[in-house]
């Protein structure tokens, strides 16, 4: 079963995120999580399996300029996440499918999505999703001295 999440939810999404996003604590994602789910142009869906968080995705309506698009806004892919133990199943194109029908009922007629540049299993999750790869990218950065 794959549902619209709720503020009450957030613990739950937290959770998976973490298990996904590594560098961030459950405890600042539910915070951050918390802080966007009722502003407009958000939605966060879970996936459950026999009654348990399997999976979730968050996604977005941007407006800035999305690599690869030509319309605005454009519905974003900002994470999505099934547990090890839940994977191959379905799920995690199912909650990709929920984000693109919320996306289109909320005006978008592309939807657009990243990954890391290493993260090869991310890359084929999309590309047997129906996206195209439109760019690579490798980013900077280095400390001005004094």
């Amino acid at each position: 079963m794959i549902y619209k999440a709720s503020i009450k939810d957030a613990e739950n999404l937290a959770r998976l995120a973490a298990a996904m996003w590594i560098k961030h604590s459950a405890h600042e994602l539910e915070k951050e999580f918390k802080s966007v789910m009722d502003r407009p142009g958000n939605a966060f869906f879970i996936a459950e399996e026999n009654n348990e968080p399997a999976g979730f995705a968050q996604c977005s309506m941007r407006s800035d300029y999305v690599e690869g698009t030509s319309s605005c806004p454009v519905g974003y892919l900002e994470g999505i996440f099934v547990k090890e133990k839940h994977r191959k199943k379905g799920l995690g194109a199912a909650l990709l499918k929920e984000c693109e029908k919320w996306a289109k009922s909320e005006g978008a007629i592309e939807f657009a999505s990243d990954c890391g540049i290493e993260n090869g299993e991310s890359l084929n999750f999309h590309l047997r999703c129906g996206f195209a790869e439109v760019n690579r990218v490798i980013c900077f950065a280095k400390k001005l001295g004094g």
